[in-house]
């Protein structure tokens, strides 16, 4: 039964894809804001979503809650249209569409050549990130979540590999391994340290405790990298800021326990700056 909903829901999800081909960037990305806008609220739950916001934003009232829900759902669309043309996002046809603030950390970065660890979350096209370090001349691995609908995932990893970072590694304790050997041939590492997961520690975040990964603190302390937190950000409609932060070099004494805590204080000010831009929508504090 589940495969025949999840094969329902890749052909309509490429039907629209195709559409929004034919459509162009500006259209497509109009019209899939407005369809997840309706549609997005029937499949996920409104009382989660509601949960997470006053976890991190006890403050807010309905009104404010349901305009950072609406304006998330929108987002959701506008990535979906933006899978289409993510190859122009890599090529010089879209070069205008992004604005980065920090692209000479990034070029040193490639001239040290000593492999860092970028750290982000799940912010707008947060794809766009992994894509522009290795167009600037990165070797780069990021680990990515497979979709749970396999018919889609298929076509996911591909234009992942292809056209974001070619070195994509499934997350696990296998993943883990591969993402050591990439670093110990010099090759940077992309993490979101907003997924929940279940092998971790519990950190604060926000106002509770949720697991959170260790793998950035356990890289910092054993090859004593820097980490690069990047941050990206939709300035209107199909246009986008990166912005990549100077290296944070920890001191020796920070424990696994106090870099994980600082990186999720970090996580917490990239939230907190655009609410409507993060995804709410998954049970991080489970």
């Amino acid at each position: 039964m589940k495969l025949i909903k999840y094969f329902i829901q890749f052909l309509v999800i490429i039907t629209l894809l195709l559409v929004f081909k034919i459509l162009g960037l500006k259209i497509a990305s109009f019209i899939s804001n407005k369809i997840t806008s309706l549609f997005g609220p029937i499949f996920r739950s409104k009382n989660l979503i509601k949960s997470n916001i006053l976890k991190a934003l006890p403050y807010l009232n309905q009104n404010e809650i349901d305009t950072i829900s609406n304006k998330m759902w929108g987002n959701y669309g506008r990535i979906l249209a933006e899978y289409v043309f993510i190859k122009d996002f890599r090529g010089p046809k879209f070069n205008n569409k992004i604005k980065v603030n920090g692209q000479d950390i990034l070029e040193k970065i490639k001239k040290d050549n000593e492999p860092v660890i970028f750290v982000s979350g799940h912010f707008n096209n947060f794809e766009l990130m992994a894509l522009h370090i290795e167009k600037s001349g990165i070797n780069l691995a990021a680990i990515y979540r497979p979709l749970n609908n396999k018919f889609l995932n298929f076509i996911m990893e591909r234009v992942r590999k292809k056209y974001i970072c070619k070195n994509q590694i499934k997350k696990g304790i296998s993943g883990t391994k591969k993402l050591l050997a990439f670093f110990k041939k010099k090759t940077s590492i992309a993490l979101m340290i907003d997924q929940r997961v279940s092998q971790g520690i519990r950190s604060k975040f926000f106002n509770d405790e949720c697991f959170t990964t260790t793998i950035p603190a356990q890289f910092i302390k054993k090859f004593k990298c820097k980490i690069v937190p990047i941050y990206i950000e939709r300035i209107h409609d199909t246009n986008f800021q990166i912005i990549i932060h100077e290296p944070i070099k920890f001191s020796d004494n920070e424990t696994i326990e106090s870099i994980t805590g600082n990186l999720n204080n970090l996580l917490e000010k990239m939230i907190l700056k655009n609410p409507e831009q993060w995804i709410w929508s998954h049970n991080r504090w489970k």
